[in-house]
């Protein structure tokens, strides 16, 4: 089957979006398939190439709106490819979009996956209404199949109630043979007690919680001095967050650690006793990633109940789910687990044992081929 990916980047591009694609391109290449990815050039990287199996084809763009690049030769390149089935993704419009009137012109089916709704601040906001309550009804209309990695977008999204018909519910996967635990002897010195949080620091992202998470850290450290956390990931936002650390007296428990290079993830997960993603915005937070990989190695994590996975991390015991924003209770649940080692083993081993049974690559990629299958 020739299948086409339009994300809006593709790796080297370190994102939500692009390490989906990635990861689900790399399994369907496994299952004999014939995977195109056209996206922007961003960043520099060869204009054509093959990766992992994965054909690459980069565009340039004249800049971005709405987090989308704009790149003018997208409709160009999708008209003069031969395909069974286009593979689109939103929140990115511009690509997704061409992706759906390209797909009707040539009478193709379209997947999109949908991994969160369209939202801005400011005038970015009003454009993105605008979009929402136009461009996207079409977009939703065109697809044949619309992917939603969590339930909860059945009814949280209200652009997606109409088209509940065509949902499917698949969620992302993580690579089980990449993040693995490592020795305890090896992952961290005895004594400390450490927290890890990864995102990035920008304004896009504050929907990632960094903010909360300070603020409980700051009652965790009442009972706990010596607590530290670790805090992956860059953007004009960092002198912000390490302003409101040495507010809150937190300079000496909080270690910025910059952009972590994708090698050395497995490392930091393995480091910590427990992983934090404390998300506040349910339009904004598609399913949490990151908290597959936690729990890949074996850490337990801790997250709020808007996150894609939650119902099966509080289902499994792998880890605490809180509401947004609940300060007090994050500080609480911070503290129960790394307060009892043994808790915190236990619920790290369940949450291996979660990602095994249900959110490996491998069977991820499986079913969207199946999906793509019924399509074509």
């Amino acid at each position: 089957m020739r299948i086409v990916q339009t994300p809006a980047r593709f790796v080297p591009f370190i994102g939500g979006v692009e390490n989906y694609v990635y990861n689900l391109s790399k399994e369907l290449v496994k299952l004999d398939q014939d995977v195109l990815v056209i996206c922007a050039r961003e960043p520099d990287a060869p204009k054509k190439e093959t990766l992992n199996g994965i054909r690459i084809e980069r565009l340039s763009y004249l800049g971005k709106i709405a987090n989308t690049n704009i790149t003018p030769a997208l409709p160009f390149a999708l008209l003069g490819q031969e395909f069974d089935i286009i593979h689109t993704h939103v929140p990115t419009p511009w690509s997704a979009d061409w992706s759906a009137l390209i797909t009707i012109a040539k009478k193709k089916p379209l997947v999109l996956t949908y991994h969160n709704d369209i939202v801005g601040r400011g005038w970015a906001g009003y454009i993105a209404k605008l979009y929402n309550f136009s461009a996207l009804r079409l977009l939703l209309e065109a697809a044949s199949k619309i992917i939603i990695t969590q339930p909860n977008y059945e009814t949280s999204s209200i652009y997606l109630k109409s088209y509940k018909y065509k949902l499917k519910v698949l969620p992302n996967g993580v690579d089980i043979d990449r993040f693995r635990p490592i020795n305890r002897q090896r992952r961290k010195p005895e004594g400390d007690k450490v927290l890890f949080f990864l995102g990035l620091l920008d304004q896009f992202h504050r929907y990632k919680g960094l903010d909360y998470l300070l603020k409980a850290l700051a009652i965790v450290k009442e009972q706990v001095p010596d607590v530290k956390l670790l805090v992956g990931g860059a953007g004009e936002l960092l002198s912000y967050y390490q302003d409101m650390a040495a507010r809150l007296d937190l300079s000496d428990n909080v270690e910025f650690l910059g952009f972590i290079p994708e090698e050395k993830l497995e490392e930091c997960y393995n480091r910590c006793d427990a992983f934090v993603l404390p998300s506040v915005s349910s339009e904004q937070e598609g399913f949490g990633i990151v908290l597959l990989e936690a729990m890949a190695c074996q850490r337990p994590v801790i997250s709020t109940d808007i996150v894609g996975v939650a119902e099966d991390v509080r289902r499994c015991n792998a880890g605490k789910i809180v509401r947004p924003k609940d300060v007090n209770a994050l500080g609480d649940v911070i503290l129960e687990i790394i307060m009892n080692e043994a808790v915190a083993e236990e619920m790290g081993e369940r949450g291996r044992k979660l990602v095994e049974e249900k959110y490996t690559w491998k069977k991820i990629g499986r079913e969207m081929l199946e999906t793509y299958k019924e399509l074509v």
